[in-house]
Protein backbone atom coordinates (compact mmCIF):
# COMPACT_ATOMS: atom_id res chain seq x y z
CA UNK A 1 0.00 0.00 0.00
CA UNK A 2 1.80 3.39 -1.24
CA UNK A 3 1.84 6.06 1.44
CA UNK A 4 3.80 9.69 1.08
CA UNK A 5 4.35 10.06 4.55
CA UNK A 6 6.62 8.54 7.32
CA UNK A 7 6.97 8.58 11.12
CA UNK A 8 10.31 7.07 11.90
CA UNK A 9 10.38 5.03 15.43
CA UNK A 10 14.53 5.03 16.00
CA UNK A 11 17.12 6.86 14.35
CA UNK A 12 19.32 4.36 14.20
CA UNK A 13 20.62 3.32 10.64
CA UNK A 14 18.34 1.28 9.85
CA UNK A 15 15.38 3.88 9.96
CA UNK A 16 18.17 6.71 8.83
CA UNK A 17 18.63 4.88 5.76
CA UNK A 18 15.15 3.90 4.90
CA UNK A 19 14.77 7.72 4.69
CA UNK A 20 17.27 8.24 2.61
CA UNK A 21 15.79 5.49 0.21
CA UNK A 22 12.51 7.31 0.06
CA UNK A 23 13.62 10.77 -0.88
CA UNK A 24 15.87 9.23 -3.71
CA UNK A 25 13.93 6.05 -4.99
CA UNK A 26 10.79 7.26 -3.58
CA UNK A 27 11.16 11.12 -4.55
CA UNK A 28 9.39 12.54 -1.23
CA UNK A 29 9.95 15.00 0.25
CA UNK A 30 11.87 15.02 3.76
CA UNK A 31 9.27 17.57 5.42
CA UNK A 32 7.06 14.36 5.29
CA UNK A 33 9.55 12.22 7.29
CA UNK A 34 9.22 12.39 10.63
CA UNK A 35 12.13 10.63 13.24
CA UNK A 36 11.22 10.49 17.17
CA UNK A 37 13.50 8.62 18.95
CA UNK A 38 15.86 8.94 22.46
CA UNK A 39 19.24 9.84 20.17
CA UNK A 40 20.35 10.17 16.50
CA UNK A 41 22.66 7.50 16.44
CA UNK A 42 21.28 4.05 17.53
CA UNK A 43 24.12 1.70 18.07
CA UNK A 44 26.42 3.66 16.15
CA UNK A 45 27.74 6.02 18.39
CA UNK A 46 31.22 7.70 19.28
CA UNK A 47 31.51 10.97 21.17
CA UNK A 48 33.68 12.78 23.77
CA UNK A 49 31.98 11.98 27.17
CA UNK A 50 31.08 15.53 27.64
CA UNK A 51 28.87 15.31 24.46
CA UNK A 52 27.24 12.00 24.65
CA UNK A 53 24.53 13.79 22.72
CA UNK A 54 21.50 12.84 24.44
CA UNK A 55 19.82 13.87 27.52
CA UNK A 56 18.12 10.59 28.20
CA UNK A 57 21.79 8.96 28.43
CA UNK A 58 23.81 11.52 30.11
CA UNK A 59 20.69 11.62 32.93
CA UNK A 60 21.12 7.90 33.74
CA UNK A 61 24.70 8.05 34.31
CA UNK A 62 26.46 8.69 37.61
CA UNK A 63 29.64 9.96 36.54
CA UNK A 64 32.53 11.11 38.73
CA UNK A 65 34.80 12.30 35.44
CA UNK A 66 33.34 13.13 32.07
CA UNK A 67 36.94 13.19 30.08
CA UNK A 68 38.16 10.97 27.43
CA UNK A 69 36.06 9.85 24.67
CA UNK A 70 33.66 6.56 24.57
CA UNK A 71 31.92 4.18 21.92
CA UNK A 72 29.43 1.99 23.10
CA UNK A 73 31.18 -0.73 20.16
CA UNK A 74 33.22 -0.87 17.22
CA UNK A 75 32.33 -1.45 13.61
CA UNK A 76 34.04 -3.64 11.18
CA UNK A 77 32.80 -3.31 7.75
CA UNK A 78 33.33 -5.58 4.93
CA UNK A 79 32.64 -4.05 1.23
CA UNK A 80 32.30 -7.39 -0.33
CA UNK A 81 29.32 -8.45 1.57
CA UNK A 82 27.91 -5.31 3.10
CA UNK A 83 26.88 -3.90 -0.51
CA UNK A 84 23.36 -1.89 0.62
CA UNK A 85 25.33 0.32 3.05
CA UNK A 86 27.94 1.22 0.52
CA UNK A 87 25.36 1.94 -1.70
CA UNK A 88 23.68 3.69 1.16
CA UNK A 89 27.09 5.82 1.55
CA UNK A 90 27.72 6.80 -2.52
CA UNK A 91 24.40 8.60 -2.00
CA UNK A 92 24.99 11.34 0.87
CA UNK A 93 28.46 13.33 1.00
CA UNK A 94 31.26 12.77 3.67
CA UNK A 95 30.97 14.51 7.06
CA UNK A 96 34.35 15.24 7.18
CA UNK A 97 36.04 14.64 3.67
CA UNK A 98 35.01 17.71 1.46
CA UNK A 99 34.42 16.48 -2.13
CA UNK A 100 33.33 12.83 -1.33
CA UNK A 101 30.47 10.90 -0.54
CA UNK A 102 30.83 8.75 2.67
CA UNK A 103 31.37 5.66 0.66
CA UNK A 104 34.38 7.06 -1.36
CA UNK A 105 35.66 8.72 2.27
CA UNK A 106 35.92 5.20 3.27
CA UNK A 107 37.38 3.75 0.54
CA UNK A 108 40.00 6.24 0.25
CA UNK A 109 41.12 5.62 3.91
CA UNK A 110 40.45 1.86 4.00
CA UNK A 111 43.01 2.11 0.69
CA UNK A 112 45.73 3.53 2.42
CA UNK A 113 45.33 2.00 5.82
CA UNK A 114 44.53 -1.80 4.79
CA UNK A 115 43.98 -4.31 7.51
CA UNK A 116 46.59 -6.92 8.40
CA UNK A 117 46.70 -8.62 11.54
CA UNK A 118 49.84 -10.16 12.87
CA UNK A 119 48.64 -10.74 16.73
CA UNK A 120 45.39 -12.31 15.98
CA UNK A 121 45.42 -14.42 19.25
CA UNK A 122 47.76 -13.83 21.97
CA UNK A 123 49.27 -15.92 24.78
CA UNK A 124 51.48 -15.88 27.67
CA UNK A 125 54.54 -18.55 27.14
CA UNK A 126 53.54 -18.34 23.58
CA UNK A 127 53.15 -14.39 22.58
CA UNK A 128 51.91 -14.45 18.97
CA UNK A 129 49.58 -17.36 18.50
CA UNK A 130 49.82 -18.74 14.82
CA UNK A 131 45.63 -18.59 13.98
CA UNK A 132 46.78 -19.44 10.36
CA UNK A 133 46.49 -22.77 12.17
CA UNK A 134 42.99 -23.26 12.63
CA UNK A 135 43.37 -26.47 14.95
CA UNK A 136 39.94 -28.59 13.64
CA UNK A 137 40.02 -32.19 13.34
CA UNK A 138 37.78 -34.26 12.01
CA UNK A 139 34.85 -33.85 14.06
CA UNK A 140 35.15 -30.15 14.08
CA UNK A 141 35.24 -30.33 10.22
CA UNK A 142 32.33 -32.40 9.15
CA UNK A 143 30.18 -30.15 11.79
CA UNK A 144 30.96 -27.39 10.43
CA UNK A 145 31.02 -28.81 6.43
CA UNK A 146 27.54 -30.03 7.51
CA UNK A 147 26.63 -26.10 8.36
CA UNK A 148 27.38 -24.84 5.23
CA UNK A 149 25.71 -27.05 3.01
CA UNK A 150 22.81 -27.18 4.48
CA UNK A 151 20.34 -26.09 1.84
CA UNK A 152 18.29 -22.89 2.78
CA UNK A 153 14.87 -24.28 2.50
CA UNK A 154 16.24 -26.80 5.80
CA UNK A 155 17.05 -23.92 8.11
CA UNK A 156 14.20 -24.53 10.29
CA UNK A 157 15.62 -27.66 10.89
CA UNK A 158 17.84 -25.03 13.07
CA UNK A 159 15.27 -23.76 15.33
CA UNK A 160 16.31 -23.34 19.05
CA UNK A 161 19.08 -24.90 18.47
CA UNK A 162 22.12 -23.29 20.45
CA UNK A 163 26.01 -23.78 18.81
CA UNK A 164 26.96 -25.30 22.47
CA UNK A 165 24.07 -27.92 21.86
CA UNK A 166 24.77 -28.52 18.54
CA UNK A 167 28.73 -29.25 19.20
CA UNK A 168 27.45 -31.01 22.29
CA UNK A 169 29.43 -33.81 21.29
CA UNK A 170 32.39 -32.06 20.24
CA UNK A 171 33.77 -30.27 22.70
CA UNK A 172 36.83 -30.00 21.26
CA UNK A 173 35.46 -27.34 18.91
CA UNK A 174 35.25 -24.73 21.57
CA UNK A 175 39.45 -25.27 21.92
CA UNK A 176 40.25 -24.64 18.60
CA UNK A 177 41.78 -21.28 16.92
CA UNK A 178 39.25 -20.89 14.94
CA UNK A 179 36.48 -20.96 17.22
CA UNK A 180 38.53 -18.37 19.56
CA UNK A 181 38.99 -16.10 16.56
CA UNK A 182 35.75 -16.85 15.34
CA UNK A 183 33.93 -15.83 18.52
CA UNK A 184 35.73 -12.31 19.25
CA UNK A 185 35.34 -11.50 15.58
CA UNK A 186 32.09 -11.65 15.48
CA UNK A 187 31.02 -11.71 18.83
CA UNK A 188 29.66 -15.02 19.01
CA UNK A 189 28.92 -17.13 22.42
CA UNK A 190 28.54 -20.42 23.21
CA UNK A 191 24.34 -19.52 23.89
CA UNK A 192 24.14 -17.98 20.38
CA UNK A 193 22.03 -19.89 17.85
CA UNK A 194 23.23 -22.13 15.57
CA UNK A 195 21.35 -21.08 12.62
CA UNK A 196 22.76 -17.54 12.54
CA UNK A 197 26.44 -19.28 12.58
CA UNK A 198 24.87 -20.61 9.50
CA UNK A 199 24.74 -17.90 8.33
CA UNK A 200 27.47 -16.22 9.07
CA UNK A 201 29.55 -19.45 8.07
CA UNK A 202 27.46 -18.86 4.55
CA UNK A 203 28.18 -15.37 3.82
CA UNK A 204 31.22 -14.88 5.53
CA UNK A 205 32.29 -18.04 3.61
CA UNK A 206 35.60 -16.38 2.15
CA UNK A 207 36.65 -14.50 5.13
CA UNK A 208 37.41 -18.38 7.01
CA UNK A 209 40.23 -18.70 4.41
CA UNK A 210 41.75 -15.16 5.94
CA UNK A 211 40.50 -14.96 9.55
CA UNK A 212 43.82 -14.94 11.43
CA UNK A 213 44.62 -11.49 9.28
CA UNK A 214 41.16 -10.02 9.04
CA UNK A 215 42.32 -9.02 5.58
CA UNK A 216 38.85 -8.74 4.53
CA UNK A 217 38.17 -6.29 7.13
CA UNK A 218 37.85 -2.18 6.24
CA UNK A 219 37.05 0.36 8.84
CA UNK A 220 35.95 3.93 8.43
CA UNK A 221 38.22 7.27 8.73
CA UNK A 222 36.62 7.73 12.08
CA UNK A 223 34.34 6.34 14.37
CA UNK A 224 30.83 5.17 13.18
CA UNK A 225 29.16 8.48 14.22
CA UNK A 226 31.31 10.36 12.72
CA UNK A 227 31.87 8.58 9.24
CA UNK A 228 28.78 6.55 9.14
CA UNK A 229 25.70 8.37 10.78
CA UNK A 230 27.02 12.10 10.61
CA UNK A 231 26.56 12.03 6.76
CA UNK A 232 23.52 10.61 7.06
CA UNK A 233 21.94 12.80 10.09
CA UNK A 234 23.74 16.18 7.69
CA UNK A 235 22.18 14.65 4.86
CA UNK A 236 18.60 13.89 6.07
CA UNK A 237 18.24 18.00 7.94
CA UNK A 238 19.29 19.47 4.34
CA UNK A 239 16.32 17.58 3.15
CA UNK A 240 14.07 18.86 5.66
CA UNK A 241 13.41 15.85 7.88
CA UNK A 242 12.10 16.09 11.20
CA UNK A 243 14.40 14.53 14.00
CA UNK A 244 12.43 14.92 17.44
CA UNK A 245 14.78 13.45 20.26
CA UNK A 246 14.39 12.50 23.64
CA UNK A 247 11.24 10.56 23.11
CA UNK A 248 10.47 7.29 23.88
CA UNK A 249 7.05 5.77 22.15
CA UNK A 250 5.59 3.69 24.62
CA UNK A 251 2.67 2.21 23.12
CA UNK A 252 0.87 1.80 19.56
CA UNK A 253 -2.81 2.44 18.91
CA UNK A 254 -4.12 -0.17 16.48
CA UNK A 255 -7.50 0.11 14.64
CA UNK A 256 -10.04 -2.49 15.59
CA UNK A 257 -11.31 -4.19 12.79
CA UNK A 258 -13.36 -7.66 12.28
CA UNK A 259 -10.76 -9.59 10.73
CA UNK A 260 -8.50 -9.00 14.10
CA UNK A 261 -5.10 -9.73 12.03
CA UNK A 262 -5.13 -6.65 10.20
CA UNK A 263 -1.95 -4.72 11.60
CA UNK A 264 -3.32 -0.91 11.26
CA UNK A 265 -1.20 1.98 13.50
CA UNK A 266 -3.92 4.73 13.77
CA UNK A 267 -1.42 6.49 16.43
CA UNK A 268 1.40 6.11 19.03
CA UNK A 269 1.62 7.16 22.97
CA UNK A 270 4.93 8.19 23.99
CA UNK A 271 6.88 10.31 26.81
CA UNK A 272 9.24 13.35 26.60
CA UNK A 273 12.12 12.45 28.75
CA UNK A 274 13.28 15.71 29.10
CA UNK A 275 10.40 16.64 31.29
CA UNK A 276 8.34 12.82 31.47
CA UNK A 277 5.34 14.41 29.95
CA UNK A 278 3.18 12.29 27.69
CA UNK A 279 2.24 12.79 24.05
CA UNK A 280 -0.56 11.28 21.79
CA UNK A 281 0.82 11.29 18.04
CA UNK A 282 -1.99 10.75 15.68
CA UNK A 283 -1.17 8.30 12.30
CA UNK A 284 -2.95 8.31 9.46
CA UNK A 285 -4.06 6.66 6.79
CA UNK A 286 -1.42 7.99 4.01
CA UNK A 287 1.48 7.72 6.64
CA UNK A 288 3.84 4.78 6.58
CA UNK A 289 5.16 3.76 10.46
CA UNK A 290 9.08 2.30 10.60
CA UNK A 291 9.64 0.98 13.80
CA UNK A 292 13.28 -0.18 14.82
CA UNK A 293 12.22 -3.25 17.29
CA UNK A 294 15.05 -3.41 19.23
CA UNK A 295 18.60 -2.01 20.28
CA UNK A 296 21.64 -3.86 21.12
CA UNK A 297 22.41 -0.63 23.46
CA UNK A 298 19.49 -0.29 25.11
CA UNK A 299 19.49 0.11 29.14
CA UNK A 300 23.41 0.78 28.73
CA UNK A 301 25.02 2.46 31.59
CA UNK A 302 28.40 3.80 31.96
CA UNK A 303 31.30 3.98 34.46
CA UNK A 304 34.58 5.83 34.44
CA UNK A 305 37.83 5.49 36.06
CA UNK A 306 36.90 4.94 39.47
CA UNK A 307 33.63 4.35 38.90
CA UNK A 308 32.04 0.79 37.72
CA UNK A 309 28.93 0.28 35.75
CA UNK A 310 25.67 0.21 37.51
CA UNK A 311 23.06 -1.99 35.72
CA UNK A 312 19.66 -0.63 34.71
CA UNK A 313 17.44 -3.83 34.56
CA UNK A 314 14.67 -2.01 31.95
CA UNK A 315 13.77 -4.29 29.18
CA UNK A 316 14.25 -1.50 26.44
CA UNK A 317 12.88 0.71 25.08
CA UNK A 318 12.75 -0.40 21.52
CA UNK A 319 12.04 -4.17 22.69
CA UNK A 320 9.52 -2.99 25.37
CA UNK A 321 7.18 -1.51 22.38
CA UNK A 322 7.67 -4.71 20.39
CA UNK A 323 6.32 -6.62 23.27
CA UNK A 324 3.15 -4.72 23.28
CA UNK A 325 2.51 -5.37 19.74
CA UNK A 326 3.45 -9.02 19.26
CA UNK A 327 1.17 -9.57 22.48
CA UNK A 328 -1.39 -7.76 19.92
CA UNK A 329 -0.84 -9.48 16.93
CA UNK A 330 0.17 -13.19 16.71
CA UNK A 331 2.86 -13.00 13.93
CA UNK A 332 5.41 -10.09 15.08
CA UNK A 333 7.85 -12.39 17.21
CA UNK A 334 8.74 -13.12 19.72
CA UNK A 335 10.77 -10.43 22.05
CA UNK A 336 11.46 -12.68 25.32
CA UNK A 337 13.77 -14.70 23.23
CA UNK A 338 16.19 -11.86 22.59
CA UNK A 339 15.32 -9.89 25.51
CA UNK A 340 14.82 -12.19 28.71
CA UNK A 341 18.16 -13.82 28.79
CA UNK A 342 20.75 -11.38 29.82
CA UNK A 343 23.41 -14.20 30.61
CA UNK A 344 23.33 -15.06 27.11
CA UNK A 345 23.78 -11.57 25.33
CA UNK A 346 25.51 -9.16 28.13
CA UNK A 347 28.72 -7.34 27.31
CA UNK A 348 30.89 -4.97 29.07
CA UNK A 349 33.22 -2.64 26.93
CA UNK A 350 35.57 0.00 27.68
CA UNK A 351 37.10 2.78 25.70
CA UNK A 352 40.59 4.37 27.25
CA UNK A 353 41.49 7.34 26.58
CA UNK A 354 45.26 8.95 27.03
CA UNK A 355 47.42 12.11 27.08
CA UNK A 356 50.49 10.54 25.27
CA UNK A 357 51.06 7.37 22.97
CA UNK A 358 53.22 5.53 25.76
CA UNK A 359 50.88 2.53 26.09
CA UNK A 360 50.07 2.49 22.37
CA UNK A 361 53.68 2.51 21.60
CA UNK A 362 54.08 -0.53 23.79
CA UNK A 363 51.03 -2.20 22.11
CA UNK A 364 52.78 -1.75 18.98
CA UNK A 365 56.01 -3.00 20.09
CA UNK A 366 54.59 -6.21 21.60
CA UNK A 367 51.88 -6.71 18.88
CA UNK A 368 54.44 -5.86 16.29
CA UNK A 369 52.06 -3.89 14.13
CA UNK A 370 51.10 -0.23 13.42
CA UNK A 371 47.81 0.95 15.06
CA UNK A 372 44.73 0.30 12.90
CA UNK A 373 45.53 -2.76 11.83
CA UNK A 374 44.08 -5.57 14.40
CA UNK A 375 41.69 -6.71 16.56
CA UNK A 376 43.67 -8.60 19.63
CA UNK A 377 42.10 -11.11 21.69
CA UNK A 378 43.75 -12.66 24.89
CA UNK A 379 43.72 -16.25 25.39
CA UNK A 380 43.41 -17.73 29.23
CA UNK A 381 46.78 -19.62 30.14
CA UNK A 382 44.17 -21.78 33.08
CA UNK A 383 41.02 -22.64 32.19
CA UNK A 384 37.66 -20.63 32.77
CA UNK A 385 34.66 -22.18 30.99
CA UNK A 386 32.12 -24.40 32.59
CA UNK A 387 33.93 -27.27 30.41
CA UNK A 388 36.85 -26.64 32.06
CA UNK A 389 38.89 -25.42 28.91
CA UNK A 390 40.69 -22.43 27.83
CA UNK A 391 38.81 -19.19 25.84
CA UNK A 392 39.67 -15.75 25.74
CA UNK A 393 39.44 -13.28 28.23
CA UNK A 394 39.54 -9.67 26.80
CA UNK A 395 40.14 -8.34 22.90
CA UNK A 396 41.12 -4.91 21.97
CA UNK A 397 41.03 -2.56 18.55
CA UNK A 398 44.05 -0.38 18.75
CA UNK A 399 42.43 2.60 16.27
CA UNK A 400 44.52 4.16 13.79
CA UNK A 401 44.55 7.41 15.68
CA UNK A 402 43.08 9.76 15.33
CA UNK A 403 39.71 8.14 16.11
CA UNK A 404 37.38 11.04 16.95
CA UNK A 405 37.71 14.61 14.69
CA UNK A 406 38.64 16.39 17.92
CA UNK A 407 41.18 14.12 19.12
CA UNK A 408 44.39 15.51 20.30
CA UNK A 409 47.48 15.14 18.10
CA UNK A 410 49.25 13.73 21.59
CA UNK A 411 45.91 11.36 22.38
CA UNK A 412 45.51 7.57 21.91
CA UNK A 413 42.18 6.40 21.89
CA UNK A 414 41.90 2.19 22.60
CA UNK A 415 38.69 0.71 22.69
CA UNK A 416 38.53 -3.49 23.81
CA UNK A 417 35.38 -5.70 25.74
CA UNK A 418 34.72 -8.20 27.41
CA UNK A 419 32.19 -10.79 26.03
CA UNK A 420 31.51 -13.06 29.52
CA UNK A 421 31.30 -9.99 31.99
CA UNK A 422 30.52 -12.56 34.64
CA UNK A 423 33.92 -14.02 34.30
CA UNK A 424 37.04 -12.68 36.88
CA UNK A 425 40.09 -11.54 35.63
CA UNK A 426 43.60 -12.91 35.80
CA UNK A 427 44.85 -10.19 37.13
CA UNK A 428 41.93 -8.41 39.07
CA UNK A 429 40.02 -10.21 41.55
CA UNK A 430 36.71 -9.08 40.55
CA UNK A 431 34.01 -9.89 37.71
CA UNK A 432 34.77 -7.76 34.88
CA UNK A 433 31.07 -6.36 35.42
CA UNK A 434 32.39 -5.07 38.63
CA UNK A 435 35.80 -3.38 37.57
CA UNK A 436 36.12 0.03 37.58
CA UNK A 437 37.75 1.72 34.38
CA UNK A 438 41.39 1.74 36.36
CA UNK A 439 40.56 -2.56 37.21
CA UNK A 440 40.22 -2.49 33.44
CA UNK A 441 43.59 -1.22 32.48
CA UNK A 442 45.19 -3.04 35.15
CA UNK A 443 43.91 -6.25 33.64
CA UNK A 444 45.29 -5.06 30.11
CA UNK A 445 48.42 -4.22 31.00
CA UNK A 446 48.74 -7.77 33.27
CA UNK A 447 47.87 -9.28 30.01
CA UNK A 448 50.03 -7.51 27.98
CA UNK A 449 52.77 -8.23 30.58
CA UNK A 450 51.86 -12.21 30.54
CA UNK A 451 52.30 -11.75 26.96
CA UNK A 452 55.44 -9.84 26.27
CA UNK A 453 57.25 -10.91 30.14
CA UNK A 454 61.11 -10.38 28.92
CA UNK A 455 63.67 -7.99 30.67
CA UNK A 456 61.77 -5.14 29.04
CA UNK A 457 58.41 -5.77 29.68
CA UNK A 458 55.30 -3.08 29.90
CA UNK A 459 54.85 -3.12 33.18
CA UNK A 460 58.66 -1.18 33.99
CA UNK A 461 56.52 1.98 32.33
CA UNK A 462 53.20 1.00 34.53
CA UNK A 463 53.41 4.47 36.39
CA UNK A 464 53.93 6.25 33.41
CA UNK A 465 51.24 4.74 31.18
CA UNK A 466 48.59 5.44 34.42
CA UNK A 467 50.00 9.35 34.37
CA UNK A 468 48.87 9.29 30.69
CA UNK A 469 45.12 8.46 31.67
CA UNK A 470 42.48 10.98 31.01
CA UNK A 471 40.13 8.14 31.39
CA UNK A 472 38.89 4.99 31.20
CA UNK A 473 35.38 4.41 30.57
CA UNK A 474 33.32 0.94 31.04
CA UNK A 475 30.01 0.69 29.57
CA UNK A 476 27.79 -2.50 29.76
CA UNK A 477 25.08 -3.39 27.53
CA UNK A 478 22.92 -6.11 28.95
CA UNK A 479 21.42 -7.05 24.85
CA UNK A 480 25.27 -6.70 23.24
CA UNK A 481 24.77 -9.74 21.43
CA UNK A 482 21.30 -10.33 21.28
CA UNK A 483 20.16 -10.56 18.31
CA UNK A 484 22.35 -13.90 18.26
CA UNK A 485 20.58 -15.09 21.19
CA UNK A 486 18.91 -18.86 20.54
CA UNK A 487 15.70 -18.57 18.77
CA UNK A 488 13.22 -20.12 16.23
CA UNK A 489 12.91 -18.21 12.56
CA UNK A 490 9.58 -17.21 13.35
CA UNK A 491 10.73 -15.65 16.73
CA UNK A 492 11.25 -12.41 14.25
CA UNK A 493 8.97 -10.43 12.29
CA UNK A 494 9.18 -9.93 9.07
CA UNK A 495 10.32 -6.30 7.41
CA UNK A 496 6.59 -5.93 6.31
CA UNK A 497 4.24 -8.56 8.32
CA UNK A 498 1.42 -10.16 6.68
CA UNK A 499 -1.34 -8.30 6.75
CA UNK A 500 0.41 -4.72 7.96
CA UNK A 501 -1.25 -2.17 5.94
CA UNK A 502 1.16 0.84 7.38
CA UNK A 503 4.01 -0.67 9.61
CA UNK A 504 7.43 -2.04 8.98
CA UNK A 505 10.02 -3.66 11.14
CA UNK A 506 13.63 -2.21 10.37
CA UNK A 507 17.21 -2.96 12.14
CA UNK A 508 18.83 -6.33 13.79
CA UNK A 509 15.90 -8.26 15.06
CA UNK A 510 13.78 -8.94 11.93
CA UNK A 511 13.79 -11.78 9.53
CA UNK A 512 15.77 -11.46 6.65
CA UNK A 513 16.20 -14.55 4.17
CA UNK A 514 20.01 -14.59 4.35
CA UNK A 515 21.12 -12.09 5.94
CA UNK A 516 22.67 -11.85 8.68
CA UNK A 517 22.03 -9.75 11.64
CA UNK A 518 24.95 -7.47 13.98
CA UNK A 519 26.33 -5.48 10.55
CA UNK A 520 25.27 -2.49 9.28
CA UNK A 521 24.29 -4.51 6.16
CA UNK A 522 21.40 -5.88 7.37
CA UNK A 523 20.17 -2.90 9.34
CA UNK A 524 20.73 -1.00 6.15
CA UNK A 525 18.67 -3.45 3.75
CA UNK A 526 15.60 -3.70 6.15
CA UNK A 527 15.30 -0.17 5.59
CA UNK A 528 15.72 -0.42 2.03
CA UNK A 529 12.97 -3.03 1.71
CA UNK A 530 10.48 -0.94 3.60
CA UNK A 531 11.11 2.25 1.82
CA UNK A 532 10.76 0.58 -1.37
CA UNK A 533 7.33 -1.16 -0.24
CA UNK A 534 5.74 2.26 1.28
CA UNK A 535 6.86 4.28 -1.81
CA UNK A 536 6.05 1.77 -4.45
CA UNK A 537 9.44 0.97 -5.91
CA UNK A 538 9.76 -2.44 -7.20
CA UNK A 539 11.63 -4.97 -5.57
CA UNK A 540 13.65 -5.41 -8.78
CA UNK A 541 15.87 -2.46 -7.84
CA UNK A 542 16.78 -3.33 -4.49
CA UNK A 543 21.10 -3.92 -4.33
CA UNK A 544 21.79 -7.28 -5.43
CA UNK A 545 23.53 -9.25 -2.78
CA UNK A 546 26.43 -11.63 -3.67
CA UNK A 547 26.09 -15.37 -2.41
CA UNK A 548 29.71 -16.40 -1.92
CA UNK A 549 28.54 -19.28 -0.34
CA UNK A 550 27.54 -20.68 -3.81
CA UNK A 551 30.80 -19.81 -5.99
CA UNK A 552 32.83 -23.10 -6.30
CA UNK A 553 36.25 -21.75 -5.83
CA UNK A 554 35.40 -20.11 -2.67
CA UNK A 555 34.05 -23.32 -0.91
CA UNK A 556 37.04 -25.24 -2.76
CA UNK A 557 39.81 -23.05 -0.91
CA UNK A 558 37.61 -22.77 2.45
CA UNK A 559 37.37 -26.98 2.19
CA UNK A 560 41.71 -26.27 2.00
CA UNK A 561 41.51 -24.17 5.14
CA UNK A 562 39.95 -26.48 7.15
CA UNK A 563 43.03 -28.88 7.62
CA UNK A 564 45.01 -26.03 7.83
Amino acid sequence: MIKHKAIMIGAGLANMSAAVYLIQEGHWSGENITFYSLDDHGSNDGAPTNETTDEYWNKNQKMANTTGYVARGGRMLNYRTYVDLMDLLDRIPSATESGMTAAEDTRDFDSKHRTFDKARLLKGGKHIINGGHLGLNNKDRILLSKLVLMPDKDEEKLDNISIAEYFKHDPHMFQTNFWYMWETTFAFRTKSSVQELRRYMHQMIYEFTQIEHLVGVNRTRYNQYESIMLPIINYLKEQGCNIILNRRVTDFDFLDTPMQDEITVTGLEMTNTENDETESIPVDSDTAVFFTNGSITDSATMGDYNTPVSENMDYGAASSLWKKASERFYNLGNPDKFFADRDASEWVSFTLTTNDHILLNEITRITTQVPGNALNSFISTTPITKLGHEDINMSIVVHHQPHFTTQKPNETVIWGYFLYPRRTGEFVDKQYIKMTGKDMLDELLGQLAKVDPGEHNILEKKSEIYDSVINNIPVYMPYASALFNNRAKTDRPEVIPEHSTNLAFTGEFVEQPYQMVFTEQSAVRSGEISAYHFAGVPMEKLVKNPRFDKDPVVLARATKKMFS
